[in-house]
């Protein structure tokens, strides 16, 4: 099956996303920001115990779900952006928390042409590709029609090494 590939190594280095989107029902839409989020989420931040990002938004907007994921409520999220100050990790990005809501429908019914977000990003950092989740390659199936390329983060990783 096909899926949408992001590699966030690659997106993350642009200093500025100049991806299109296509997104069918309405044309401020930028899916590409709502994927960006979604997939960060899910391979890149922390969960932490106490989340810094959760009990600094003043909305309510965030909450860990119940398999452990911090979740954002755009409909709650004002944009404020007191999740992306709070975070010690720097892992919710100000582009992230947008007050417009943006979705990504990843195209799924899109055919015989290049999606926007892939014929517009000067990186390549999207595809739609047949790909295997490769934990060793850091590529992860995020979801039904996502596949992410991005150095997953453990606590293996602070972890003091022993002697």
């Amino acid at each position: 099956m096909k899926r949408l590939f992001i590699d966030l190594d690659i997106c993350n280095k642009c200093e500025e996303c100049k991806v299109c989107c296509g997104y069918f029902y309405h044309p401020q839409n930028n899916g590409v920001a709502n994927l960006r989020e979604y997939a960060a989420f899910a391979t890149i931040c922390r969960h932490c115990e106490e989340a810094p990002c959760v009990s600094s938004c003043y909305h309510d907007a965030l909450e860990r779900a119940p398999d452990g994921h911090i979740k954002r409520y755009k409909m709650r999220c004002t944009s404020c952006k007191s999740c992306s100050v709070a975070c010690p990790f720097g892992i919710i990005f100000q582009d992230f928390i947008p007050y417009l809501d943006a979705k990504c429908d990843y195209c799924v019914s899109l055919t015989g042409k290049l999606p926007e977000c892939i014929a517009s990003c000067p990186d390549k950092a999207l595809d739609i590709k047949e790909v295997e989740e490769d934990l060793q390659q850091n590529v992860f199936f995020v979801g039904e029609h996502l596949a992410v390329h991005s150095r997953k983060w453990s606590r293996e990783d602070i972890q003091p090494k022993k002697k």
